[in-house]
C-alpha cells in the first residue's frame, strides 16, 4: 500500500502556506473548481494513447437537451460516480458527505460522513470512483483533504446498514499529496485497464508541476491498492504525465485513450490528450507554444469561457463543464492520432444553470451533469445545485 511517497523512499514533498492564493484566476473565476469505473480490461499495461476511436465519427455540430432534472437541493457537490445498477453517488466538497442519488426517481439517502476530511478553499472531499470489482467487494475511492494533505482512500459501502452510518472506515492507499487553498485536483477514475487514475495540482506552487519526485501537478497511476504500476514511465513511480496545473477531468474515448481537462493561469484553458511520460508545460508553457519537449493542448480557451472541470466520452465526443463559463463545452473527435478535433469546439447552456462542475456519461447519447452554484463561488438559485439528465449528439 502506497504511503506518504510517490517513489519508494521519497517523501512526497509539502506545499508552503505561503504560496497558496497565487495565481489562480481562472480556476474557479474571481470570488464574484468520476469518476465512473470503465469497462474491465485484464491487461495493467498502460492504455495505447495512440489508438484511434473505432466508432463512426461524430457530427460537426452536436445538441443537447435537458431531458430531466434528476434531483436538486445538493449543497457544494463535486464528485459523481455510477454504481453498477444506474443510482449515483455524489460528493459534498464542505459537507464531506457521500449521498446516494436513485438513478429513477432521484431520491436521496444519505450514506456517511468521510472521517478527516478539512474543508478549505478549493479542498475537501471531492472526486469519486467506483471499483471495478464493486460487485464483490462493494468498495467505493475517495480524493479529500485533510489538515495535512491530500490523500486517496476507499471506504466500503454497506446498504444494509442504517442510513448516515453506510460507509466504512477510510482505508487510505494514498497520502502525502500536498494541500492548499487551490489547486488541489481532486478528479480520479479507473482506467479501460482497471488501474486508478488520479489528477493532482501544484497547489499555487509551480515549480512542483515540473519536479517528478513529487505528485503534484500530476497525472498518477497506481493499481487500486495504491502501489505503482508495471508500465508506468518509470520504475516504482506513481507519474504518469507531469507538467499540469490544476487537472480536473479525466475520461477515455473508444479508442482507450486518456483526455484531461486543466485550468490555465490568466490566459488559456486546456483539453489534452495525455500520452505517458510526456511534459504538458507548466509552468513553462500555458496554452499552444510549440515549444520542444512539451505537448500541446489539443484543445484550449479563454479562462473567462471555460475554467473546466469534469469530463466524459459519449457519442464520439469529449463533453466539458466550465465553472466561470458556465457552459458545456462538446469538442468532436476526428480520430486522429494527434487528438484534432474534427470541428471547433460547440457551446451549450451558456448561463442556464450558473457553473457546471461534473459531467458523467450514462450510457449511449445520455449524460449526467452536476452544477456548482453553493460552492462559495456562484450564484445559487432556488433548487441548487443539482443533477441534470442530457440527452446529446
Amino acid at each position: 500500500m502506497q504511503t506518504p511517497v510517490l517513489r519508494k523512499g521519497v517523501v512526497a514533498l509539502l506545499a508552503s502556506a505561503s504560496l497558496l492564493l497565487t495565481a489562480c484566476s481562472s480556476d474557479d473565476g474571481p470570488a464574484a473548481g468520476e469518476g465512473a469505473s470503465s469497462p474491465p480490461a485484464s491487461a495493467t499495461s498502460a492504455p495505447p494513447a495512440s489508438a484511434s476511436p473505432s466508432a463512426d465519427l461524430p457530427p460537426a455540430k452536436g445538441s443537447v437537451e435537458v431531458v430531466k432534472t434528476l434531483t436538486d437541493g445538493l449543497a457544494s457537490p463535486w464528485g459523481l460516480a455510477a454504481l453498477p445498477g444506474g443510482d449515483l453517488l455524489v460528493s459534498s466538497r464542505d459537507e464531506a458527505t457521500i449521498t446516494l442519488v436513485d438513478g429513477e426517481s432521484g431520491e436521496k439517502t444519505l450514506l456517511g460522513s468521510v472521517p478527516g476530511v478539512a474543508p478549505a478553499g478549493e479542498g475537501g472531499l471531492l472526486g469519486l470512483a467506483v471499483a471495478p470489482t464493486y460487485g464483490a467487494d462493494h468498495l467505493i475511492y475517495a480524493y479529500f483533504t485533510t489538515e495535512s494533505d491530500n490523500r486517496v482512500a476507499r471506504l466500503q459501502y454497506d446498504e444494509k446498514k442504517p442510513a448516515g452510518q453506510q460507509l466504512g472506515a477510510p482505508d487510505t492507499i494514498l497520502r502525502g499529496i500536498p494541500k492548499g487553498a487551490v489547486h488541489n485536483g481532486g478528479r480520479i477514475a479507473f482506467g479501460p485497464d482497471r488501474m486508478l487514475y488520479v489528477g493532482t495540482g501544484e497547489t499555487g506552487d509551480t515549480g512542483l508541476a515540473q519536479d517528478k519526485a513529487s505528485p503534484s501537478g500530476k497525472i498518477l497511476r497506481m493499481t487500486p491498492d495504491g502501489e505503482p504500476v508495471h508500465g508506468n514511465p518509470e520504475a516504482d513511480s506513481l507519474v504518469y504525465s507531469y507538467g499540469h496545473r490544476n487537472v480536473q477531468g479525466l475520461a477515455w474515448d473508444s479508442g482507450k485513450r486518456l483526455w484531461a481537462s486543466e485550468f490555465g493561469q490568466d490566459t488559456w484553458d486546456e483539453l489534452n490528450l495525455i500520452e505517458p511520460g510526456k511534459n504538458y508545460g507548466w509552468p513553462d508553457v500555458e496554452g499552444r507554444k510549440g515549444e520542444a519537449g512539451f505537448v500541446d493542448p489539443v484543445a484550449q480557451w479563454k479562462t473567462s469561457e471555460a475554467s473546466p472541470s469534469g469530463i466524459a466520452y459519449a457519442e464520439g465526443s469529449v463533453w466539458m463543464t466550465g465553472l466561470r463559463g458556465e457552459r458545456l463545452w462538446r469538442i468532436p473527435l476526428s480520430g486522429k492520432a494527434d487528438g484534432e478535433p474534427l470541428a471547433a469546439p460547440q457551446a451549450f447552456l451558456e448561463g442556464k444553470y450558473g457553473r457546471l462542475r461534473t459531467v458523467l456519461a450514462a450510457g449511449g447519447d445520455k449524460l449526467w451533469l452536476v452544477t456548482s452554484n453553493t460552492d462559495g463561488r456562484g450564484s445559487a438559485k432556488p433548487g441548487d445545485d443539482r443533477i441534470l439528465l442530457l440527452k446529446v449528439r
